[in-house]
């Protein structure tokens, strides 16, 4: 003997299912602390930061500050340095083992540990946004970069890559998740 139950099996599974649709598409679009450190990681994993990112070789220079950070960069054979004594200016170009980091000289990216805080969601930009404070380390650091004389002459990256930073970041709620916007 068979009971009858109001609902077949077939209608069961499909009301299940719609009931947990939602639930299964939201989940990275809610503003949760987990949602917001991903979004940032997946946008940061493939953003160096760099140490000259405007600058291109050969650089000239007589600015006496500038030449003494450049010349923490031929200290860790980086670069190269000819000096035109006549008109007073050095003449830096990457060095063979600096080519594979010129012009830019790239020490690495951010890696978010921690979310401090963020605002709630407001319309903004034809999206729901979100101020979120945030901690990170870089991740890929090279050798150079740790160096005391290259952090000495650059203290803003040193201050990168020896601890935890604190920043700042607008993050835009979309239906499938979290996005930084361009």
């Amino acid at each position: 003997m068979t009971t009858k139950t109001p609902f077949s099996t077939r209608t069961r599974l499909i009301l299940l299912t719609l009931a947990l649709l939602p639930i299964a598409c939201d989940t990275k679009a809610k503003p949760t602390p987990e949602n917001y450190l991903q979004t940032l990681n997946t946008y940061f994993a493939d953003k160096s930061e760099c140490l000259l990112p405007n600058t291109r070789f050969p650089l000239i220079t007589s600015d006496p500050a500038e030449i003494n950070r450049m010349n923490t960069l031929v200290a860790a054979q980086l670069l190269t340095v000819s000096h035109e004594t006549a008109i007073h200016v050095a003449r830096y170009v990457p060095s063979t083992l600096g080519e594979k980091s010129a012009p830019h000289f790239c020490y690495g990216h951010r890696n978010v540990t921690t979310i401090d805080s963020s605002t709630p969601l407001a319309p903004a930009n034809g999206f729901n946004e979100t101020q979120v404070t945030y901690h990170y380390s870089m991740k890929d650091v090279p050798i150079w970069a740790k160096t005391p004389s290259v952090q000495a002459a650059y203290p803003e990256m040193a201050a990168k890559v020896t601890g935890s930073t604190q920043d700042k970041a607008t993050l835009a709620q979309t239906r499938v998740g979290f996005q930084v916007p361009d």
